[in-house]
């Protein structure tokens, strides 16, 4: 029996929660709980990630686990509106690696886990201002062949926005570790310069033949295994990446990616498919680059 889906509503209209999956705090006082510390701060700027931060409860994982499953079939009623939809990303049938771009337009939990109270007060401290959202991301590897996401660096792909003021943060709805491809950082390659861009599911160690000799010595990754539910915060120029999943269990992930109120156009051209081009010169703002989060 076919499934008869209902029309869906683009929600990048909408820049207030539609659903009661998260409760925005309404005073100052309730806003306490969710601040890092100054040394998660100060370590994240050392280091140029922070981890390990809890940031959904596990009803939360579990409406958006839902989520997921109805939106990576290409069949979705919500389809057109993903900037970019990958059902393999990666050119190797056996290395699946679905990647898509734009879920907050779609379904209500991955809209609304932009104002996630958690996140924003978080990428506040992080940014040192107001954060502005750029774009989200999916990431699903299936047990067993699940690809890999190779060594790169975010900015690389966002030139065309302008100071780099950027923020990325990174949640797992499965646990993440070693066996089934959780993330991996180079801590410290954040003071590198932005180097070339490598495929971003090919070859993993694609990005080595841009590094000098001492960048090369400095390239030791580390493992950011975490909790479902958990977060890494990750500064536009860190060098990272993700090994494939070897286990029976999938690795479920998004990505919400921000930048500080204030970054500009570097392009005339369309900053995500579909979206109307902002003036090169102009402030990133609009139905598509909304204000999650006013500092004070």
């Amino acid at each position: 029996m076919e499934t008869i889906h209902t029309p869906v509503q683009d929600l990048s209209k909408v820049h207030t929660l539609v659903s009661d999956l998260f409760r925005m705090p309404q005073t100052p006082k309730d806003w306490e709980p969710y601040k890092l510390t100054e040394e998660q701060v100060n370590f994240f700027h050392e280091n140029g990630y922070l981890s390990n931060i809890k940031l959904l409860t596990d009803e939360q994982i579990e409406v958006l686990r839902s989520e997921l499953t109805e939106i990576v079939d290409p069949k979705h009623p919500g389809n057109h509106l993903f900037y970019e939809f990958h059902s393999n990303e990666s050119s190797d049938p056996n290395a699946v690696l679905f990647h898509a771009l734009g879920a907050w337009r779609i379904t209500p939990g991955f809209h609304d886990v932009l104002w996630n109270p958690a996140f924003v007060m978080a990428a506040s401290q992080l940014l040192g201002g107001s954060v502005r959202f750029w774009h989200d991301q999916l990431f699903y590897k299936p047990a067993k062949h699940g690809g890999v996401v190779a060594w790169h660096q975010d900015y690389s792909y966002w030139t065309r926005t302008t100071p780099m003021a950027h923020l990325t943060c990174w949640t797992g709805l499965d646990d993440a570790d070693t066996q089934n491809g959780c993330m991996y950082y180079i801590p410290g390659s954040h003071r590198w310069n932005l180097l070339n861009m490598p495929e971003l599911a090919g070859d993993m160690n694609g990005i080595q033949r841009f590094l000098s000799e001492e960048q090369k010595a400095q390239f030791k990754p580390i493992p950011v295994e975490m909790k479902k539910g958990y977060g890494s915060f990750h500064h536009p120029l860190l060098v990272h990446g993700s090994y494939e999943n070897k286990t029976d269990r999938p690795r479920r992930a998004f990505v919400i990616n921000v930048f500080k109120d204030g970054v500009i156009s570097n392009s005339n051209e369309e900053m995500l498919a579909g979206v109307p081009p902002i003036p090169k010169g102009s402030k990133m703002e609009g139905d598509f680059f909304p204000l999650l989060y006013q500092a004070e």
